[in-house]
């Protein structure tokens, strides 16, 4: 019996619940999608020139997604933000979103009083804390949601309300929220603990990684976002240093940084694909020749996003790349839960 088929095995250094607060992330988009429906939302007088999220970490991470939506469905440009000042463009009557999980995230709190001194429509999402006063005094849209989980597990209190706005807002199209949050459900069973290593890839990719230091490249702009959040999840659950990149930008400059790869004191190299499947033969070819081109140095493994849309596609990929963290925390023999390094540095800058 291998190590990661015994849930005890898996949960040993788990005892906030993580494992648990990923495999309920379904029910939690179900959960998100009621509560912004239920939301007061007013409508827009007038089409807003750039639509934005301001936040950092987890609570930032549904901006990207909501980005990616944009870049392909979307009536105007969508940015992200991740810093104590918004862009400069951002003016009279453009829509913020201001994501703070807890509400008390210095950086979000600072860009919210740049997004009221330019005018702009304000929605916080956020459980409570500063924000959410702040917000409410100054007679913003505010949607709720719960708290007290680590934000990272909270992707979807903080991505499915702010989608639901935009939807509402006339600047997405509609979403099929059922069945995205269906095939989020069928990925996560087929990637359970309950299912043996030999048929479960999430896992044997976890034992790949394990001693080594994973490189993510997406094989596209919405696959990098993707890429980008499997190595937050990996840094932060299993405190493993990861690094990604996006084709075709990486075959213009980091495919040379490989050839110096094996003396570079890494003990292993995990080269990892993220995919559509009906990327161009022009896009595939790409992957094919720097695989092959640097295949001395790495081995790569595939994985591609299920389902119909392109949300489904990306949160089916997103919750793969949460229970490949997972596992490697297990392997690891570390707390997925603990942010001591996060935590000190707070405590640092607060002083400041």
């Amino acid at each position: 019996m291998h190590d990661l088929d015994s849930r005890d095995f898996v949960l040993r250094h788990d005892p906030k619940g993580m494992f648990g607060l990923f495999e309920a992330v379904p029910d939690q988009c179900r959960r998100a999608r009621k509560i912004a429906e239920e939301a007061e939302i007013a409508p827009l007088r007038d089409r807003p020139n750039v639509v934005g999220l301001t936040g950092l970490g987890g609570s930032a991470a549904g901006g990207d997604f909501a980005r990616a939506l944009f870049e392909a469905q979307g009536a105007v440009p969508f940015f992200v933000n991740r810093d104590y000042h918004l862009p400069h463009f951002v003016g009279l009557g453009d829509v913020v979103f201001c994501a703070s999980y807890s509400g008390d995230t210095e950086e979000t709190l600072s860009a919210y009083a740049d997004a009221k001194r330019a005018g702009a429509r304000i929605i916080a999402v956020t459980s409570g804390g500063q924000l959410g006063e702040m917000a409410k005094g100054d007679g913003q849209t505010v949607i709720t949601v719960p708290g007290g989980q680590p934000p990272r597990s909270a992707l979807g209190f903080m991505l499915i309300p702010m989608l639901v706005a935009c939807v509402r807002l006339k600047l997405l199209p509609s979403i099929p929220f059922d069945q995205v949050f269906d095939g989020m459900e069928r990925t996560i069973r087929s990637i359970a603990v309950e299912v043996e290593v030999e048929g479960n890839r999430a896992k044997k990719l976890a034992q790949a990684i394990h001693g080594g230091i994973p490189v993510i490249y997406g094989l596209g702009s919405w696959q990098a976002v993707v890429a980008n959040r499997w190595k937050g999840q990996i840094n932060e659950n299993a405190k493993n240093l990861c690094f990604t990149n996006v084709y075709p930008e990486l075959n213009h400059n980091e495919v040379l940084g490989w050839i110096g790869a094996p003396e570079q004191g890494a003990r292993k190299w995990v080269g990892i694909r993220l995919e559509d499947g009906t990327e161009s033969a022009k896009m595939k070819a790409r992957a094919s020749v720097t695989e092959g081109l640097i295949s001395s140095a790495v081995d790569f493994h595939t994985v591609a996003g299920q389902g119909e849309s392109l949300l489904e596609k990306m949160l089916s990929l997103a919750s793969y790349g949460d229970f490949v963290s997972l596992y490697l925390a297990a392997l690891n023999a570390v707390d997925p839960e603990t942010i001591e390094y996060i935590d000190r540095l707070k405590a640092e800058l607060a002083k400041v």
